[in-house]
């Protein structure tokens, strides 16, 4: 028995056959054209057809794993879109007279050694996404030269097997056939990353860091996710211990449906709201699925983020309306655009800066150009005659910030009065993402109708340790002190405010930490749909009384 650990991205267990994948590489040879329109008719066909591809990709990962795990196939497009890298190969096919194929090959290669050369973390990583889309064009070229293909295809799987690979693109991940697929494992990649936030969406269970081997191939495995541990052909007892971890987990997955229609309530019955995050109206059946009080977060920026132009008005509440009519007067906190850092679009001409996840971006951008907020805003307000909708603004760190906001706001609300355009009440909320926002919180609690805590960026600020860069995964600690007991000072001022406070970000979702937020007061919590099922089984174990009786209170 070979006994291999790795960090675990979802905690299940999966036993079956490992099956090595090596990803096929495109082979390019440098060759002369004399034809240089028909290299560069070639090559915007591949821009085309990767185009379509990476459409498909974006609506099976909205169906397979939400908008929120999508965003990073609409991030694709925009690459694919990028005038720097369409004009480099258009360069180097019309002035070096060079095969499109092997004009896309270098100016991949060499943006991808520019960016891994910069200091800053996200924009290194983003030399991964230049790659993806290289070689996307790349396979595209060679199967039209070809005569047509496998373009665009995960690993084929023939049974049910362990994929065993050095690593996984996220649009590889999001193709693999659920009903083949029992587990992978990689080499390369992190618990963080876009393929693990896939796998964990789409329950598949996975372990990454893993040194794969090839002679893998074949034999028996067991993953345990709950430990972090790959089993290369276990013997029999822990074949069975396995299995046996195995089963309970399928039986709790199971029992996890009988208490859909149950509370959110604690045994002394303390009530908890159990709000879902969603990118779009396309996630509203799966938070009705699983009966969540509401939506907590509705990511906005995904408007933005599939769009080649700013959203109209229209278009916006067109969106707005539909998921405040279709949650049936449930409420629906809308999060106003979170542009920047990670999610970016190049119609907001946004230069690039050297720290993105410091710069500008959420607020900061609307503040600075208010006809995309006063758009925005419009489109909110109108929308909230149709359901309960509340505003949030993201990425606040002083209190003239939301002061600006909130005149902007009732601006907007005056201004559809004169039209005679129906609303309903907007609650306005903020986000407390930054340092910045927590130490203020008893003075911002006063300006504001509820607070949404965002434990992602909140960790990041706090710890000084960027979530995108995979070498601070032992640095990058949601469960800090620090970020802890800046949660309670957060909650405690709201409380002495009389407003309500929730959490929105991951950490919400960690049932480890649901009885310690409950004792800080907190009463939302906000997570991916996929989560609320569980949460709310935890929430029904918890007895608060019991707790502070074993602590003498």
């Amino acid at each position: 028995m070979e006994i291999v650990r790795g960090r675990s991205v979802l905690k299940r267990t999966a036993v079956g056959r490992l099956q090595y994948y090596e990803k096929e590489e495109p082979s390019v040879v440098r060759r002369q054209v004399e034809d240089t329109e028909r290299e560069l008719s070639r090559y915007e066909r591949a821009l085309e057809q990767a185009e379509k591809e990476l459409e498909a990709l974006y609506e099976r990962a909205l169906g397979e794993a939400g908008a929120d795990s999508a965003a990073v196939f609409m991030g694709h497009r925009m690459l694919l879109k990028d005038e720097e890298y369409r004009n480099s190969v258009t360069r180097a096919i019309t002035g070096e007279r060079v095969n499109a194929a092997f004009a896309v090959e270098t100016v991949g290669d060499e943006l991808c050694r520019l960016f891994l050369e910069m200091e800053d973390e996200y924009l290194r990583a983003r030399a991964a996404d230049i790659r993806d889309v290289s070689d996307r064009l790349l396979r595209i070229l060679e199967e039209e030269e070809k005569g047509g293909g496998r373009c665009g295809r995960g690993p084929a799987l023939s049974e049910p097997v362990i994929l065993a690979a050095r690593d996984l693109a996220p649009s590889e991940t999001v193709l693999l056939d659920k009903k083949k697929i029992l587990g992978f494992v990689t080499e390369q990649g992190s618990a963080n990353s876009h393929t693990a936030i896939l796998a964990r969406t789409m329950e598949i269970p996975a372990l990454v860091s893993v040194p794969v081997a090839r002679e893998w191939d074949g034999r028996l495995a067991a993953i345990d996710g709950e430990e972090g541990i790959l089993y290369v052909d276990p013997d029999p007892e822990t074949l069975e211990r396995l299995k046996e971890k195995k089963a309970r987990q399928e039986e709790a997955a199971r029992l996890l449906l009988e208490i859909r229609d149950l509370p959110d309530v604690t045994r002394d019955g303390t009530r908890v709201e159990l709000y879902a995050n969603i990118g779009g109206p396309e996630d509203v059946e799966a938070v009705l699925g699983s009966r969540g009080a509401g939506v907590g977060l509705f990511r906005s920026e995904f408007l933005y983020l599939e769009k080649e132009t700013y959203p109209t008005e229209d278009e916006l509440f067109s969106a707005y309306r539909q998921t405040a009519e279709r949650m049936g007067g449930r409420e629906v906190v809308i999060r106003t655009l979170d542009i920047g850092a990670d999610k970016t679009a190049d119609y907001f001409g946004i230069e690039k800066e050297a720290n993105p996840a410091m710069g500008f971006r959420a607020l900061r951008i609307c503040l600075k150009r208010p006809e995309i907020f006063h758009t925005q805003l419009r489109a909110i307000y109108r929308a909230s005659a149709y359901g309960k909708v509340s505003v949030m603004f993201p990425m606040v760190a002083s209190l003239w910030e939301v002061e600006e906001a909130k005149a902007m706001a009732l601006q907007v609300r005056e201004e559809l009065e004169r039209e005679g355009i129906p609303m309903g009440h907007v609650d306005l909320g903020i986000m407390i993402e930054t340092p910045a926002a927590a130490i203020l919180s008893g003075e911002l609690a006063e300006k504001v109708d509820f607070f949404s805590i965002g434990t992602n960026d909140l960790t990041q600020y706090t710890l000084a340790a960027d979530r995108q860069n995979d070498r601070l995964d032992d640095f990058y600690d949601p469960r800090h002190p620090a970020v802890l007991r800046l949660i309670a000072y957060v909650a405690e001022n709201a409380q002495k405010a009389g407003i309500r406070a929730g959490i929105c970000g991951e950490l919400a979702a960690d049932p480890s930490l649901t009885e310690v937020f409950l004792k800080m007061g907190i009463r939302e919590l906000s997570v991916s749909p996929s989560f609320l099922l569980p949460l709310r089984k935890r929430i029904r174990e918890i007895c608060l009384e019991e707790t502070e009786n074993d602590q003498g209170v």
